[in-house]
């Protein structure tokens, strides 16, 4: 059997499909939360634009992340997933607004504190000296860890969340931290 080294193509799978990358979005989906993260990390290093996303409740299958993609990259996406390990449970082209996946990131401004929530984990910082004053939410036994480590560094200084946990709550809390040192920037 011939084997194909698929990351060699991406480079002109990707440029091939540049005009259509607005047609429509698809959302993959996995059992557990772990894989969810796992194929997020393979995609991005694979040169594709996904996110991360909460898939609509009708359509969880046991994790509560997706990945949101290019539909027209769907067989190539498929296709590294399979090969490198992690395949999904399922792909779903979104096509109707029920079917769109809930965004899991936002950002609320309290005046000197900027809070970040990715699903339900929170991180606060405050915008003058970038120091994170408080970290809530969850439900994972590493919640109060992380937030021992974290809480009184200024972002820039603080160790990240996904290189000290392994849950679904610190993948969520280094979302939020990711935004908030991206918020600094501005």
């Amino acid at each position: 059997m011939l084997k194909v080294n698929i990351a060699r193509f991406l480079p002109q799978l990707k440029k091939k499909n540049k005009k259509v990358e607005t047609r429509g979005k698809g959302l993959i989906l996995f059992s557990e939360t772990s894989e969810a993260i796992r194929a997020e990390s393979i995609l991005k290093k694979a040169g594709f634009d996904v996110k991360m996303v909460a898939p609509p409740y009708h359509l969880r299958k046991g994790c509560d992340l997706s990945i949101e993609f290019n539909i027209m990259e769907q067989l190539a996406v498929e296709r590294i997933l399979k090969k490198l390990g992690n395949p999904p449970l399922d792909i779903v082209p979104i096509t109707e607004k029920m079917l769109e996946p809930v965004n899991i990131l936002r950002e609320t401004d309290y005046g000197k504190w900027i809070m970040i929530r990715t699903a339900n984990m929170k991180l606060t910082f405050d915008k003058e000296t970038r120091i994170i004053v408080n970290i809530s939410g969850g439900g994972c036994p590493d919640v109060p860890y992380l937030a021992n480590e974290m809480i009184g560094k200024k972002l820039e200084e603080a160790p990240s969340p996904r290189e000290l946990g392994y849950t679904v709550c610190a993948y969520a809390l280094n979302v939020s931290f990711e935004n908030a040192k991206k918020w600094i920037e501005r």
